[in-house]
């Protein structure tokens, strides 16, 4: 069976810190600092921010860019 995520928006915790997870939902808002760029990504149930740098992973932050 495929699971489409582990966990809903707004549900994560400190104790998910260093996992990996899947979430579902659309683009609420994005903003670019430069360096840094936030994502609100929001579901039925919540929303999450996710943060996104040049480092570690260079491609994921360029895909973050569009």
């Amino acid at each position: 069976m495929h699971m489409l995520r582990t966990h809903t928006c707004g549900q994560l915790t400190e104790s998910d810190i260093n996992k990996e997870v899947t979430l579902c939902g659309w683009v609420h808002a994005r903003r670019d600092h430069g360096k840094i760029i936030f994502i609100d990504l929001r579901d039925r149930y919540g929303l999450t921010q996710i943060v996104f740098f040049p480092k570690p992973n260079p491609n994921v932050y360029e895909q973050a860019k569009n």
